[in-house]
């Protein structure tokens, strides 16, 4: 094993200099902690990040959540590299976000409800200029979205109408007639849009233009609040209602590392896949449903599904061989040669060990043919029973045994022949 071992610690050593050097060229190992921006606690975005969290914490990925007043917010928080990933309002980024900003897809739908007291009542969205409706804070996509569908109905709207409250507060005022509208972005089970549906002074708008609305803009969906959906007994909502749709968007930054987007791609189907009132089940996460350029690895994701690794490994595991795969060609074009020229190696280094005895044994010989006495002859037959005795400590392999044996005889011979003077010229074979 010695010997073994010291044919072969070359090859280990050139193995692993390759490895050093093959490791600057493997992408770094994903961050075990990532920022997720939000909204407000209490919030459906709110909730549905701690919903990462715990997947992501599945897979030895800390994920610190940051609770903001919205969408705006979050794109800011995205650009200013204060948060690796964010929960969207569709619509919310500009065109020029895309120097800095990718989307993992849609996530789901957040429809856009406008309610309004039924005295006086509003037959539509257009209807709302010039009331008094809460559009939401400033940071928050309901704003933006209320703003911007403003300006599609081109109606002249009184910004001193424009009341910065959301959720229950906003539901509350409604009901209780300091403003004479409101509008949300939420999912059905928001209390306050449970609340409303069910209230006698309130009616939900309905946008009879909500196709001609989608096409218009990418980033919002047409979908349709089915009679009885929400209470099949009470007949609510009594009649079917147009509604349009933004489509909440998993935002992540361009650097993010791809492991991460995997993962988190993952965790979005876990979440996002099962059917709602709005969608169907596996509608989402939907790499079309969105106004964002997908990030590369979310379209690899969308058309192969996680990769072949992942599917058999944990993330931690399927992580370093999808990263580690660099490192194989460099090895294998290093150890192949290597490797064929050890067992050459080894062999010579057994012999070399046995053959170097022929060195000290032939000039052990030339002594004892030169020599003119007795004495000068037992010295050196002396030597040579010095030397079969370190030869006799001497390890091989078994394989070699042959050529140690053949040795030990030819130092034998040379001993017999100086114990013979009469010998001492004759040339034997064995040694010639």
């Amino acid at each position: 094993m010695k010997d073994f071992l010291k044919v072969y610690w070359p090859l280990v050593l050139v193995a692993v200099i390759g490895l050093i050097i093959a490791l600057r060229f493997v992408d770094p190992a994903p961050p075990r902690n990532i920022t997720l921006a939000t909204g407000g606690q209490g919030g459906a975005y709110f909730a549905y990040g701690e919903r990462y969290r715990n997947l992501l914490a599945e897979h030895g990925v800390e994920v610190e959540l940051i609770s903001t007043a919205g969408s705006i917010e979050n794109l800011r928080l995205l650009q200013d590299g204060d948060a690796d990933a964010a929960l969207l309002q569709g619509g919310t980024a500009m065109p020029e976000d895309s120097e800095w900003l990718q989307t993992l897809g849609g996530l789901f739908y957040e429809p856009f409800w406008v309610f309004s007291r039924r005295d006086p009542p509003a037959g539509s969205f257009r209807e709302l200029a010039g009331r008094r409706v809460a559009i939401g804070p400033e940071g928050s996509g309901t704003r933006d979205l209320a703003l911007r569908l403003q300006a599609e109905y081109d109606k002249d709207w009184d910004n001193a109408q424009a009341v910065p409250i959301s959720g229950s507060e906003a539901a509350d005022a409604l009901l209780k007639g300091d403003i004479q509208a409101a509008v949300f972005t939420a999912g059905i089970s928001a209390p306050y849009v449970e609340r409303l549906l069910t209230a006698p002074e309130a009616e939900l708008v309905p946008f009879a233009l909500a196709p001609a609305l989608e096409r218009r803009n990418p980033a919002l969906a047409q979908v349709t609040l089915l009679r009885g959906v929400i209470n099949v007994g009470e007949l609510t909502p009594p009649q079917d209602v147009p509604m349009v749709a933004p489509v909440a968007q998993l935002g992540v930054s361009r650097d993010l590392h791809p492991a991460i987007q995997a993962i988190l791609l993952e965790a979005a189907k876990d979440i996002h896949a099962s059917h709602s009132l709005l969608a169907t089940a596996n509608t989402f996460p939907n790499g079309q449903m969105t106004d964002l350029e997908l990030s590369p690895e979310a379209e690899r994701y969308y058309e192969d599904g996680p990769s072949a690794l992942r599917r058999w490994f944990p993330f931690g595991v399927a992580n370093f061989l999808e990263r580690a795969w660099v490192l194989a060609i460099p090895l294998i074009t290093l150890l192949i040669p290597l490797v064929r020229m050890a067992p050459p190696l080894y062999r010579w280094r057994t012999r070399r060990k046995i053959y170097v005895w022929y060195n000290d044994l032939r000039e052990l010989e030339a002594r004892g043919r030169a020599a003119e006495s007795r004495a000068e002859r037992d010295l050196v037959r002396q030597h040579l029973e010095q030397l079969q005795e370190e030869i006799g400590r001497l390890e091989v392999p078994l394989s070699y045994t042959d050529d140690l044996y053949r040795l030990r005889n030819h130092v034998a011979f040379v001993n017999h022949l100086l114990g013979n003077p009469d010998k001492k010229n004759r040339v034997d074979p064995m040694i010639a």
